[in-house]
């Protein structure tokens, strides 16, 4: 009877090391979920800079068509606040936080309550 409680207890040690490792996993699979979520935009944003390099005479078209205030050596804001909440709306339903708290990193469990309440203001 005493070796069968040892056993249950070696048992239950044992379960509580697998379900520490299973966290640790599951922190590890988020991060690499994020960094390949980060990769791919960024993938996304070198392919269009290279289109726009590779083609030369569209390129000098697109600068020649560009505002005066982009042209310029000061920096200057051109997006607007339209602009800026639609990047951010765009940035949510690809699966980013937007909110202050978790800010850029992967949503993972469904929909941000944080991130919500900022869309709709």
């Amino acid at each position: 009877m005493k070796d069968i409680f040892l056993r249950v207890e070696e048992l239950e040690s044992h379960l509580g090391d697998v379900h520490a490792d299973f966290g640790d996993l599951k922190l590890k699979i988020k991060e690499l979920l994020e960094e390949n979520q980060r990769l791919r935009i960024e993938n996304q944003q070198l392919r269009k800079v290279l289109k726009r390099e590779t083609e030369p005479a569209a390129m000098t078209q697109e600068v020649a068509e560009e505002p005066a205030a982009i042209k310029g050596d000061k920096p200057s804001v051109v997006m607007g606040v339209g602009e800026g909440y639609d990047n951010l709306a765009r940035l949510y339903h690809e699966g980013f936080h937007i909110c202050n708290v978790y800010y850029g990193h992967l949503r993972m469990e469904g929909d941000c309550l944080f991130c919500l309440s900022f869309l709709s203001k």
